[in-house]
């Protein structure tokens, strides 16, 4: 597996693992934890789409990170 399919995976497992904690009320959606790891995962994942040119999945990763970016700023103030 190279470091390119590793980047898509650790960025995949990020935000479904963020949002499958989140469902079960193991976190917040507010949680910095919850925050930092779509964050991360959208970055990781749009890197991915990026290099295999799916376009469309990655606008929806930028919009993603561009979400948890204004939550972190929420969360400051």
């Amino acid at each position: 597996m190279s470091t390119l399919e590793i980047t898509g995976w650790i960025g995949t497992i990020l935000i479904v693992g963020a949002y499958f904690l989140n469902i079960n009320g193991k976190i917040k959606s507010t949680a910095m934890p919850y925050i930092l790891c779509n964050l991360i995962g959208g970055i990781l994942f749009s890197v991915y789409t990026f290099a295999h040119r799916t376009y469309p999945n990655m606008v929806v990763n930028i919009t993603w990170v561009i979400i948890a970016i204004a939550a972190l700023l929420r969360k400051e103030k």
